[in-house]
């Protein structure tokens, strides 16, 4: 990968889609929990396929793109890159998403969250990344009526890593992972719906992705640590209506984790649907190449519409 130096970080990010992205802001209003200065510094560079590449985020924010008022819907989806806990796939994954989103009228909103391998991060390394989701979409919630945004209209998404962050909030949205900063911390951390996309979900073998497990709970986790973030064992009657999309031939995050997920909002009559395709891989992004795959999203936006 090419690092850009830190001085450019900055112009970077303002440029990803300066056509219509309306503002970066910060996540923490506040000092950042569970984190300490360090010599750490952010770094942003170009993977060898072109993907735009965030690692050691020292200041998680959230980059906003709204449609225009009048083709504005009122929904808004909160978007989690992936990128395995280690990185962010910050354009493929987020700022694309953002783009396809708001030629359909949905605000996209894409949260660079902390990654735990950070050395910033003092304590809690496998919290953190909740933490940053939770305040996101408190933060969304309370910019809603500023943003033409309906606040029971606000879901999220997520890719890989990053849907196992989504799956995360979807299912520890109830809890404390941190201390109060203002009063966009009194709102509910629950989305009002998620779509999970090739999505890590558990961290229990054989199904999980090594990769994000050992970035999030370290080398050797204890079963209760594994046990708390598979989200599959936290589903319940209030999860949030989920939409589902894998590939079977997915060899990097199997597709089980999709029809664990799956089962377990079955289970307890959260509306769900899943779209399961015979091929695609993992990390497809919008698959604009790929002829079977190229119109998921259009059916993400059908499921969307049709939202109770």
């Amino acid at each position: 990968m090419k690092t850009l130096k830190k001085s450019t970080i900055f112009l970077v990010l303002i440029s990803v889609g300066m056509s219509a992205q309306d503002t970066i802001m910060p996540l923490w209003p506040k000092s950042i929990p569970n984190q300490h200065q360090s010599n750490e510094e952010e770094v942003i560079s170009k993977s060898d396929d072109g993907i735009l590449w965030v690692a050691n985020v020292q200041r998680p924010t959230l980059e906003v793109y709204l449609p225009s008022k009048r083709n504005m819907t009122g929904q808004a989806v909160v978007i989690f890159p992936g990128g395995g806990y280690y990185g962010l796939a910050y354009d493929w994954e987020g700022t694309d998403i953002a783009k396809a989103l708001t030629a359909n009228g949905i605000a996209g909103i894409v949260v660079k969250y902390r990654l735990p391998r950070s050395t910033s991060i003092t304590e809690g390394k496998n919290v953190v990344p909740l933490q940053d989701a939770q305040r996101a979409i408190r933060l969304v919630r309370a910019k809603s009526e500023e943003w033409n945004i309906a606040s029971n209209k606000i879901g999220i998404i997520g890719f890989s890593a990053g849907g196992h962050l989504a799956s995360t909030l979807g299912t520890h949205y109830s809890e404390s992972v941190y201390e109060k900063q203002d009063e966009a911390d009194d709102l509910s951390a629950r989305p009002d719906f998620m779509a999970l996309i090739y999505p890590v979900i558990t961290l229990g073998a054989p199904s999980t992705h090594t990769g994000s497990r050992t970035s999030l709970l370290g080398e050797k986790p204890t079963n209760d640590e594994v046990d708390y973030l598979s989200n599959e064992k936290h589903v319940n009657k209030d999860t949030p209506p989920t939409f589902l999309l894998h590939a079977m031939d997915d060899d990097a995050v199997p597709v089980e984790n999709s029809i664990m997920f799956f089962d377990a909002l079955r289970e307890h009559n959260v509306p769900t649907t899943m779209h399961v395709y015979p091929t695609g891989g993992h990390g497809f992004s919008l698959a604009l190449r790929d002829k079977k795959l190229k119109g998921w999203i259009d059916l993400f936006f059908d499921w969307m519409a049709n939202l109770d």
